[in-house]
């Protein structure tokens, strides 16, 4: 049978048998795969070293007949390792992976292991707000799904304008105008760079970042709720 070769991202392990795991992995070329790992949870295993979670490897394994290939040989590329030395950092990587996981349960596109991979990146780098990616990565799943909000004109079509408050409309996925409204063109501004795929780090030197994460963080997550976790 023919080797393949590709690089993933582990999503999940399963313990299987005495000895061996079903691995679920991401790739960017062939999306998800599953693979056995054999004899994985043995002592000398050459193995276990490139299924870490929180890391890119670069993975050689066999097509099954049914749905579940062969492991044959995997070599560490990064590990994030300082995600697990924070345990907030840890379990908003544990959310990040099901949630994408949830959200590619058909074939999914390249773009998502890039995600993936900065989502990671970022967390491994702790002068980077939680918080920020958390809503990042949100955004791009968002984005991703084709569900993005119109942040260039009004619900009615009309331009958005400086020093006009707004509120969202989310049966129109976009702004409205009117004077009690709690965002700002600079909040929407902020939701631009967001939703454009900024990287994390990028968005960190926007000034006023903080404050900004956390006022557009609801209406992130609430788009996320109702268009990526229902």
């Amino acid at each position: 049978m023919k080797q393949l070769q590709t690089l993933g991202i582990v999503l999940s392990r399963t313990d299987y048998g005495e000895a061996d795991r079903i691995v679920n992995i991401l790739t960017p070329e062939q999306g998800k795969i599953a693979v056995m790992a054999r004899g994985v949870r043995r002592p000398k295993s050459k193995l276990a070293g490139g299924i870490e979670l929180f890391s890119v490897s670069d993975i050689t394994y066999i097509r099954g007949k049914g749905e579940i290939g062969t492991l044959i040989s995997v070599r560490l590329k990064r590990h994030f390792g300082k995600i697990i030395q924070n345990i907030e950092r840890v379990q908003l990587g544990y959310e990040i992976i099901k949630a994408l996981n949830r959200a590619t349960e058909d074939q999914p596109e390249s773009e998502y292991f890039d995600i993936l991979e900065q989502a990671f990146a970022s967390l491994d780098d702790p002068t980077i707000n939680k918080d920020l990616i958390q809503i990042w990565f949100s955004a791009q799943l968002i984005r991703q799904a084709g569900h993005a909000p119109n942040l260039t004109t009004t619900s009615k079509g009309d331009k958005l304008e400086a020093g006009q408050n707004y509120i969202f409309d989310y049966d129109e996925v976009s702004f409205a105008p009117k004077d009690e409204g709690a965002y700002s063109t600079d909040d929407i501004k902020f939701l631009r760079l967001l939703f454009s795929g900024n990287q994390p780090l990028v968005l960190s030197k926007v000034s006023g970042y903080e404050s900004l994460t956390a006022k557009c963080g609801s209406l992130v997550q609430t788009m996320f709720q109702t268009y990526i976790a229902r």
